[in-house]
């Protein structure tokens, strides 16, 4: 009988594993499920042979367990079906389930984009009349969580559609996570209000706020490298800045579009104004109102 190895994000591998077996004529609920301490021949051993009634099953959760070769010669030569949950398996596991049964990978959604097309699907699979900036804003909350966001999509069923950005913020009652370099790219485009709202953010989720003024000094010496790679002349693509700088492509990226807004002038100018803000924090003043402060400077 088959070895069926599930990988990849753990929600979406264990949905897709009763998927996978309801399709098969099993119900994942009636199987034995075995995992951590249990996971060992002796235990293992009663459910790997058929029952009365033909074939049975056993669903292995492979979390946090290192099993041997043993072990998986035993799975892998069972009388039933054996549904394996293996999030991240090494290559010999890997070449063990390709090997003697199938593998069915469940890759998951990284980028905020991304997530928030997951977000789409499910909620036009689910008949629920969720629009792009909800889809959004849910990728924006829950990140890579696709299982908060699977249930913020239950309870939204649940309710009277169709659903806004805001509606769903209203239902979920959260406010996406700040980012330092939206905040920054904000400030250098006189956006003060929205570089404020992102900080706030930030400190609400409980970043502290003399990290965050590690992270804006940090960020501003790249952007200081990136005005004089740019006065050194031609053309400073993301990745000429990330190998001239030494950081990987996505800080470079967001450092170039900031240095292309300001001179040297102006760098100098944002470099004094870190300094004194940095200085009055470590003086004693209010860390977030020195912060706050720093930011509308920033802007202007």
């Amino acid at each position: 009988m088959p070895l069926i190895a599930f990988t990849g994000n753990r929600f979406l591998a264990d949905e897709t594993l009763r998927d996978t077996l309801r399709a098969r004529g099993l119900d994942a609920r009636a199987l034995p499920r075995v995992a951590g301490e249990d996971v060992t021949a002796d235990a293992l051993g009663p459910h790997l042979s058929p029952g009365l009634f033909g074939d049975g099953g056993v669903i292995v959760d492979l979390e946090g367990v290192k099993p041997d070769k043993a072990l998986l010669e035993l799975l892998a030569g069972a009388a039933v079906t054996v549904a394996v949950l293996d999030e991240s398996p090494p290559t010999t596991r890997l070449k063990v389930y390709e090997g003697r049964g199938e593998v069915v990978p469940s890759p998951a959604p990284a980028k905020t984009g991304d997530v928030a097309g997951w977000v789409t699907g499910r909620a036009k699979k689910a008949k629920l009349a969720l629009d792009r900036d909800a889809s959004l804003y849910l990728a924006e909350v829950f990140g890579a969580d696709l299982a908060g966001i699977a249930g913020e999509l239950n309870k939204l069923a649940l309710l009277d559609g169709p659903f806004t950005r805001e509606s769903v913020r209203r239902v979920v009652g959260r406010e996406p996570p700040g980012d330092s370099f939206a905040m920054l790219g904000a400030a250098t485009t006189g956006r003060p209000g929205e570089a404020v709202t992102q900080l706030r953010r930030l400190l609400a989720s409980g970043e502290d706020p003399f990290k965050l003024m590690g992270a804006v000094v940090w960020q501003y010496s790249l952007v200081a490298r990136c005005v004089a790679l740019q006065q050194e002349g031609g053309r400073i693509t993301e990745q000429v800045a990330a190998q001239r700088l030494g950081v990987k492509p996505y800080p470079a990226k967001k450092a170039l579009e900031v240095a292309r807004r300001l001179n040297e002038a102006k760098i100098r100018t944002h470099l004094g104004r870190i300094l004194d803000a940095d200085l009055a924090m470590k003086r004693g003043l209010d860390a977030s109102v020195a912060l706050e402060r720093l930011i509308v400077q920033l802007s202007v």
